[in-house]
């Protein structure tokens, strides 16, 4: 079940809120997960969907937390997005349809892509708390 705008912006930060529910992108460098390199499971901060694993998480420079794939195909949906003048593809959460980044292909083998996520979209399990994904 979904949460309604007003049950959004309750439980999330105002930062958490703007990122995931208005598309909006946090400041380079400024965000938890930049430079977090704990081993565990990155989250939807809004729904808890389990969305990248540390394992495929690399340092991109560019100020965002990168990876080369999610922990599962279906965990993301991809729309077009021409905004601010650019052609990107933008990222989201298949269950809550939170905003997360953008896609890009200029990542690291085995895929070449870098999955350019906002901080704010995300929250973190360590290993040992991290919940199951079908594929595990």
């Amino acid at each position: 079940m979904k949460k309604t705008d007003q049950e959004y912006k309750q439980a999330l930060t105002d930062i958490e809120y703007s990122v995931t529910r208005e598309a909006a992108t946090e400041r380079p460098f400024t965000g938890k997960f930049w430079d977090h390199w704990d081993k565990g499971q990155y989250q939807c901060v809004c729904c808890g969907t389990p969305l990248f694993l540390s394992d495929t998480k690399f340092d991109a420079g560019c100020g965002w937390p990168s990876y080369n794939a999610p922990i599962e195909e279906a965990a993301i949906v991809e729309h077009k997005d021409m905004t601010h003048g650019m052609a990107r593809t933008e990222v989201r959460c298949s269950h809550c349809d939170a905003h997360l980044g953008h896609v890009f292909e200029d990542g690291p083998r085995p895929t070449g892509l870098r999955y350019c996520i906002n901080s704010a979209s995300l929250k973190f399990e360590p290993s040992a708390n991290a919940k199951p994904t079908k594929s595990q």
